[in-house]
């Protein structure tokens, strides 16, 4: 592994999964991207906000929880800049907290202003304390924050380290992977951003739509279209059912893009994108498709997507502490010379320097580490679909196979990411996750292993809307690292035992 410290390397062996390690990060690393949640219970406080839990945690999912290092950039832009009964954020870029201020005014009628903490950057955005909560929901969605590394660098008052030369090499290495020229991959402080900025340059071109999501995706990419933009016509299901209905809706309706992720998080739902990439052209609108579970290792949608986004902070790094996104306007699209004008006028790199230099660091085994993940993942997986206890396994190996395989590279396999639903879910799953070996917390990618109540995490007040969704809240989500397969087989014989 070329990620993280060697130390960090316990977590193949020593999982943070007991009671005893609430709270601590994962991985132990001061810009760690997730925190351990051991028990059910653990989750269910994390939610509802118990101080048992909350005072324990060390850090979290970044844009759902704000990082402690940026907590204290934001104390001292508060110190700095605001007024009586105000609070700031800090954001990388002028047009970004630009952006915040604008939207935050239209959310909840108050007015935030802009401070710049030199001509330079960053910039704090300052707020009346009444707009707290539409502040932290544009922090969340748009991704667009600071890293905590930047946030970091700017405490201790650390100049950004030279990183044109990593963001060449992980441009040109994400560029050999999709089979595009590098100058048509960009790179991002977080995937959202890069989801963010794709979707704000449609709505240039295309103003004034609504969009379309495709089946279930990741929670905050169905909020920037309900939020952030003109509204947006969900299809949960993402089938052949559904892809009925959208060509109906294309006959009545101009929408501005049509989302969808492959596969999707976390049923692992891989949509027929050939069928998608006729239709949206038929009607001439964007198909933008999020290949972060896919990889550009497994998958190449070079054939039918018009944008590609994927989030770097997860397989493409593996170390779990760095933040990173990327999007490809994809030079074979009908749409590339619309897109790529539009994008080009929404686009900044505000990648930090030392995000970007682990970045490239990172992914110099991204490779080898998928296809390790791959073959893992595939065994765990059919040992599970074998066990009694299990009702159902998501993978997409069994999960719309065909759609799947048919934008599959040779050799590739199905990646490293599972749902599972056990029977009697309401009184098994509990006691399942308690006593299962995994290190236990939201994110996925990394180089160990992973379990997390991923309904739960994401959806916590909607659940039963979730449900309708075809989502139950008892889903556990599995993120499969570089264990052995028959050392990870063990672990979850173990938490069945014990039902």
């Amino acid at each position: 592994m070329n990620g993280p410290e060697t130390y960090q390397r316990n977590l193949l062996h020593e999982p943070l999964w007991r009671a005893e390690d609430l709270g601590k990060p994962l991985p132990p690393s001061p810009h760690a991207n997730s925190v351990c949640l051991p028990t059910w219970a653990d989750v269910i406080g994390y939610e509802q906000n118990d101080r048992r839990v909350i005072e324990r945690l060390q850090t979290g999912y970044p844009r759902f929880f704000i990082h402690p290092l940026t907590e204290q950039l934001f104390a001292q832009a508060t110190s700095r800049f605001a007024g009586p009964d105000e609070f700031c954020h800090v954001y990388p870029s002028r047009n970004a907290a630009q952006r915040c201020v604008a939207w935050v005014a239209r959310r909840t009628g108050l007015t935030g202003r802009i401070a710049a903490w030199t001509d330079g950057g960053p910039w704090a955005t300052c707020f009346p304390r009444g707009a707290a909560d539409a502040a932290k929901k544009y922090w969340r969605h748009a991704g667009e924050g600071v890293s905590s590394r930047l946030a970091e660098a700017w405490i201790q008052q650390t100049p950004q380290s030279d990183a044109d030369e990593a963001k060449r090499i992980v441009r040109q290495r994400i560029a050999h992977l999709a089979g595009v020229p590098a100058d048509c991959v960009l790179l991002f402080g977080s995937g959202m951003s890069a989801i963010y900025t794709a979707f704000r340059a449609i709505n240039r071109v295309l103003p004034g739509r609504r969009s379309v999501q495709f089946g279930f995706p990741y929670v905050d990419t169905l909020k920037v279209q309900q939020d952030l933009g003109h509204g947006v016509h969900f299809f949960p299901r993402g089938d052949d059912q559904e892809l009925g209905q959208l060509s109906e809706l294309l006959r009545t309706e101009p929408v501005s893009a049509v989302y969808c992720e492959f596969p999707s998080n976390p049923l692992l739902i891989s949509p027929d994108l050939a069928a998608l990439a006729e239709l949206v052209r038929r009607h001439d609108v964007p198909l933008v498709v999020d290949e972060t579970l896919g990889t550009y290792v497994n998958v190449d949608l070079g054939g039918v997507a018009d944008v590609m986004v994927t989030s770097l902070t997860k397989y493409f790094t593996g170390g779990g502490d760095v933040l990173a996104g990327a999007a490809i306007v994809n030079p074979r699209s009908p749409w590339f010379e619309r897109l790529r004008d539009a994008v080009d006028r929404e686009y900044e790199d505000v990648l930090w320097g030392g995000d970007a230099l682990l970045l490239a660091r990172y992914s110099e085994d991204f490779q080898d580490r998928v296809q390790q993940v791959n073959r893992t993942a595939e065994q765990l997986v059919d040992y599970c679909r074998s066990h009694p206890a299990v009702a159902d396994v998501y993978y997409p190996k069994y999960s719309t196979p065909e759609n799947f395989a048919a934008v599959q590279r040779a050799g590739a396999g199905c990646g490293g990411l599972f749902s599972l639903l056990l029977r009697d879910p309401e009184r098994n799953t509990a006691s399942f996750f308690d006593s299962l070996r995994f290190s236990k917390g939201p994110n996925l990618g990394t180089y160990f292993s992973l379990c997390c109540p991923f309904t739960l995490l994401a959806h916590f007040d909607e659940l039963d809307w979730a449900e309708r969704c075809g989502v139950s809240r008892y889903l556990l989500r599995f993120s499969v690292g570089l264990e052995s397969a028959t050392d990870l087989i063990d672990r979850v014989r173990e938490a069945f035992d014990r039902l």
